[in-house]
């Protein structure tokens, strides 16, 4: 019996119909006596075309998915779709269509292209997050938390875009202008619903410990610092307006720096500065650009920063002294109290502001050794160890002394406090293609809840939006409604959720994805929760993990879930990165060229179009901007699936990047069509023997077969430690390449030989099936295996013992030949095995000093 040529394309196909004819990959909800693993990626967003890096992501998962399988767990990888957002409201505007038509549509394409990966999903359980039958449950979380008082509403700081009507995210702000319009953008308070995140801010930051060891060390610290517990002070300053007395409180995480306050700055939006715009049309003016602009923290930080005297003054909480109120650009209304104190002497941001403007800059903190200069910036505000000087009575005080002093003496304008950097989570989007809030907004009522059974409140599909103004608010047959509390002509919230609300309980979601009569199943969740193992990009370290573990706690502590987290294991694989072809344009500008339409020779590049060079650019992210992506389609079409797997797995460790080489697939290409080879070779030596020659109990085998089932038992356990404890998924391929080749080179002499082969080509294809499936499980069928009942190779711990170990043999630390020592022979023999060997005897002279046996190593002598 002999194979055909490997033809990647009609194995593929094949094996995948088998898959989905069978049913292969089905999960239930039943217990069935295994232990259970749920393995997730992240799920995509349909934006009608895989890339590289999706690719990847699924590609690690689907390995350990099917190694666990191996092992004999009841495994669960479902799939799902993250289907609302901005980015398919955009392509709808560009393309005017409606994007639920749009979506649905590369939904369809994208779920033929992962099929074409040969990943082992289990499509029973898909959905799409714009489904109603998912968003109906998160609107009713979200009615349980406003009961509970874990959703408020409120007016928040955003950047409005007056042409368009609409809200923009910070990134849709470009040189303060938005993205479409072009118009200069604004900053608007507008009422925005919230989740009480804060409330959750300890447990977040505490429950990191249970995550230790099994989340990358770089991700808990990414979401420690989001976080950001510190521990400070609350300061009031004290002030008169017209008569009326009252305050401005600040918080600072350094009390011991507060005799240094040289201004206070509050922002735009703040009471004083709109006050102090009444009585001066300078200060109106600047007001009104600061309203211009992003409002995001770190577009902020590298701002210019710009500010105006109010002329008004509040009263220092320990002096007594009168401070200058300034209105600021950096400070925003929506945090904190809309002031902060300013320490130019010791906060870079102050005092570049306090440069700029010629306020004082008086030093308060000493430290030893160092001279302290206000020409330019030094770090004087982050060493801890310094001293108060200039400030009375806390002079010659720490920190801690200093702040315990403050309280001491400022009595109840002081208070210590505990503040996080973290912020109560908004989640209104002035879009339409989004979850609708439930909400209904009542003119005698206020704001009222729907009514749980009025649930789900319907996105209308069928509109197509122009980018200006949410569409949601001319459609009458939306927006009227009746007050469910007084009965009166009432209009609904038009709103919709953020899209990291559907993102943040979509794995608890697939433990029952289609239950219509609750949130998440009890079976589902007692089974599969918590995730066993999730794999994402490191791009998603701080948000979506925080609002998913935020979402499970909330979910947890309604009754739904049990574990405190939602993900017990993570991945965050590395990016895939690829060269960029460029030439620059007189303007400076650049235009990029697919790898495939240049040629590289040595150090320099030919665009093949017209025989000129171009240069070549850095290793980067894919992207369609730098023309360095590339299709896995036509990747796939060219080598296949399972070379693609293989490849991404090869060459690289998981959680490090990838720099793709169109040429380095052939590797992985050819390593397939060799154990091809070699599974032919062996299937025609095998031909008609008995199968029970093929089992072997490893007795009575010549050396060289011994030797062979060392290599494949030293193999299963490599790569069983590789992936069940270290998430190591690149070297099980160099592993099964080595034991490739030990089978080539393995001649068969007898019915053993046979024997010990054949078991080693099994171990090949069974562990080669879990990166290349298709090839592995179709050449375990032609040997007559079911492939849906494949178990991971069993390790025989004999096999791995040798009746012999070559050891080194040193003279005066040279090594001058080996012995090959029968197991469990005693040092006295070795010894003289060593000295007696012919090509060591010659450089030894009369009695050696002494001969040191390190056991299965070497034998030193000394002469």
């Amino acid at each position: 019996m002999s194979l055909n040529d490997y033809d990647f394309k009609a194995i593929e196909q094949a094996q995948q119909a088998k898959w989905q004819a069978d049913n292969r990959y089905h999960t239930d909800n039943n217990d069935h006596g295994k232990p259970t693993r749920y393995m997730l990626s992240m799920f995509p967003y349909p934006s009608g075309k895989l890339h590289m890096g999706h690719v990847r992501n699924y590609a690690i998962t689907d390995v350990l998915s099917r190694y666990y399988r191996q092992k004999g767990y009841d495994v669960m990888q479902p799939m799902g779709w993250d289907a609302f957002g901005l980015p398919a409201e955009n392509a709808a505007i560009d393309n005017k269509v409606a994007p639920h038509v749009w979506t649905m549509s590369n939904i369809e394409h994208m779920r033929g292209q992962l099929k074409s990966l040969g990943l082992s999903i289990d499509w029973s359980r898909e959905f799409a997050t714009c489904s109603p039958e998912y968003y109906k449950w998160e609107q009713w979380l979200f009615l349980q938390l406003y009961k509970k008082g874990l959703v408020y509403k409120k007016l928040s700081t955003v950047n409005w875009d007056p042409v368009d009507n609409t809200v923009l995210a910070n990134e849709q702000v470009v040189d303060g202008c938005g993205w479409r319009s072009g118009a200069p953008v604004e900053k608007r308070d507008i009422p925005m619903y919230y989740f009480k995140i804060t409330d959750y801010a300890d447990e977040l930051l505490d429950d990191l410990k249970l995550l230790e060891n099994k989340w990358p060390k770089q991700v808990l610290s990414m979401q420690q610092n989001w976080i950001g517990k510190s521990h400070g002070m609350e300061l009031d300053f004290s002030y008169k307006v017209d008569g009326q007395a009252d305050k401005l409180t600040v918080f600072t995480t350094r009390p011991d720096t507060v005799m240094g306050v040289s201004y206070l700055a509050v922002s735009a939006e703040h009471p004083l500065a709109q006050y102090a715009s009444r009585q001066n049309e300078k200060i109106a003016e600047f007001c009104k650009l600061c309203k211009q602009g992003s409002v995001a923290e770190s577009e902020l930080a590298k701002a210019e920063k710009m500010g105006m005297d109010t002329g008004l003054f509040a009263k220092h909480p320990i002096t007594g002294d009168d401070v200058a109120i300034w209105v600021a650009n950096y400070v925003l209304m929506s945090y904190g109290s809309g002031a902060v104190m300013g320490v130019p002497a010791h906060d870079e941001r102050d005092f570049e502001f306090a440069k700029k403007y010629g306020l004082p800059i008086k030093q308060v903190i000493e430290f030893k050794g160092k001279e302290y200069s206000t020409d330019t910036w030094q770090d004087w505000y982050g060493d801890k160890n310094g001293v108060c000087i200039n400030s009375g009575v806390l002079d010659g005080m720490g920190k801690d002394a200093a702040s315990a002093k403050i309280l001491e003496i400022a009595g109840d304008k002081a208070n210590a406090t505990v503040q996080y950097r973290l912020r109560d989570w908004g989640v209104s989007r002035q879009r339409y293609w989004g979850c609708p809030i439930p909400m209904i907004n009542c003119e005698y009522c206020g704001t009222v809840p729907v009514p749980e059974q009025d649930l789900p409140v319907v996105l209308p599909t069928d509109v197509v939006p122009d980018g200006r103004g949410n569409p949601l608010k001319s459609l009458p047959e939306f927006v009227n409604c009746t007050c469910p509390k007084c009965g009166q002509p009432a209009e609904r919230e038009t709103d919709t959720f953020d899209t990291f609300v559907e993102s943040s309980w979509y794995a608890q979601r697939f433990t029952t994805p289609h239950d219509d009569t609750q949130m998440v199943g009890h079976q589902g969740v007692s089974k599969w929760l918590p995730v066993n193992q999730y794999v994402g990009g490191i791009e998603h370290a701080i948000l979506h993990l925080l609002y998913a573990r935020f979402f499970h706690k909330v979910m947890r502590d309604e009754g739904l879930v049990q574990a405190d987290e939602p993900f017990e294991n993570l991945l965050a694989q590395g990016m895939v990165l690829a060269g960029t072809f460029y030439r620059e344009k007189a303007d400076g500008s650049k235009t990029y060229y697919f790898p495939y339409e240049v040629e590289v020779r040595g150090n320099e590049a030919i665009l093949m179009a017209d025989g000129e060079p171009v240069s070549i650019g850095k290793i980067e992210k894919m992207s369609k901007s730098k023309n360095n992506g590339v299709d896995p389609q036509t990747i796939m079409g060219e080598y296949g699936a399972d070379t693609v797997r293989l490849y991404t797995m090869f060459t690289a460790p998981a959680d490090q990047t990838l720099e793709w080489s169109d040429s380095a697939l052939k590797g992985p290409y050819n390593f397939i069509k060799k154990v091809w080879r070699l599974a032919d070779e062996h299937l025609t030596a095998i031909g008609d023997v008995d199968e029970a020659i093929l089992k072997t109990s490893g007795h009575g085998l010549s050396k060289s077969a011994k030797a062979l089932r060392r290599k494949t038992h030293e193999t299963i356990a490599k790569i069983d430690a590789a992936l069940g404890e270290h998430l190591a998924l690149n070297t099980p391929v160099s592993s099964l390449m080595e034991l490739a080749n030990d089978i080539g080179a393995f001649g068969v002499a007898d019915d053993g030989d046979l024997a010990v082969r054949h078991e080693a080509m099994v171990t090949l294809l069974t562990i080669l099936s879990l990166y290349a499936p298709h090839v592995g499980e179709h050449l375990l069928e032609t040997f007559g295996f079911d492939s849906r009942s494949l178990m991971f190779p069993t390790l025989d711990k004999s096999a791995l013992t040798s009746d012999s170990v070559v050891m080194a043999v040193q003279v005066n630390g040279k090594v001058r030949g080996e012995i090959e020592v029968p197991t469990g022979t005693d040092n006295d023999t070795i010894k003289q095995m060593a000295v007696q060997h012919e090509s060591v005897a010659k450089f030894i002279t009369g009695e050696p000093k002494k001969v040191i046996v390190v056991p299965n190593k070497l034998v030193s002598v000394v002469i």
